[in-house]
Formats: C-alpha cells, sequence, structure tokens
C-alpha cells in the first residue's frame, strides 16, 4: 500500500495522538473521523433565497395550513 508523509502542527497531532485506541494506527484514526461540513454563511443564505429556494416543500405548506383549518384558536387565549 502507497504511503504519503504529511506535516502537522503539534497541536494537531496531539488530538489525533490522543484519538488513537491502543493497536491503533494514525491511518485507522483517520479513517473512522467524520467532518463536520463548513457551517453555511448569510452569504450562502442569501445566494440560495435569490435562487428561488425556500428550505420550505410545498407538503409542507399544505400540511401547515390543513392543520391550521383544524386548530381553531381558544376562545381565552389567556388560558
Amino acid at each position: 500500500m502507497a504511503t504519503k508523509t504529511i506535516t502537522l502542527e503539534l497541536d494537531a497531532y496531539e488530538k489525533l495522538r490522543a484519538a488513537k485506541k491502543n493497536g491503533e494506527s494514525f491511518s485507522e484514526v483517520v479513517r473512522r473521523a467524520t467532518f463536520a461540513e463548513a457551517p453555511l454563511t448569510a452569504g450562502d443564505l442569501l445566494a440560495y433565497i435569490r435562487s428561488g429556494g425556500s428550505g420550505v416543500s410545498e407538503t409542507y405548506l399544505q400540511a401547515v395550513e390543513k392543520a391550521i383549518q383544524h386548530d381553531p384558536p381558544p376562545d381565552n387565549p389567556w388560558d
């Protein structure tokens, strides 16, 4: 199997080493690692909305409308 040498800053190496289980190689640690996707920015959201996306499906909106019809307001809103 081919190998590749990488350079890590000390804090990254310590984090990797701390995640290493007994008998596990660094390659195995990296393979089982999960990486969160980069968070969306306000610019990403604005671009999405401008492209016509709302994030809410038509099916969901119809279900909300149906639920509203069967959920009248209370007689006394303070109860």
